[in-house]
């Protein structure tokens, strides 16, 4: 399933969540770990990668699966 099609955009999510805890890109970027750039392509992708998502929602502390589950 596209997840465009369903309205999600997990890139801005995740952005979303960055922003409200306070935290930079940088500090992001170093928790991965990836480079700046990398980070800002996470933001900007509608989709992403399972195994990465499991990695975010470890240093995030929230669950972006939730989005996904109807």
């Amino acid at each position: 399933m596209d997840t465009e099609i369903i309205g999600i955009h997990i890139g801005k999510l995740i952005r979303q969540k960055l922003r409200d805890q306070g935290r930079t890109v940088t500090w992001f970027a170093a928790q991965i770990p990836c480079t700046r750039k990398h980070a800002y392509r996470i933001f900007n992708n509608p989709n992403i990668n399972t195994q990465l998502l499991i990695r975010i929602n470890e240093i995030l502390g929230c669950n972006f699966f939730e989005y996904y589950v109807e």
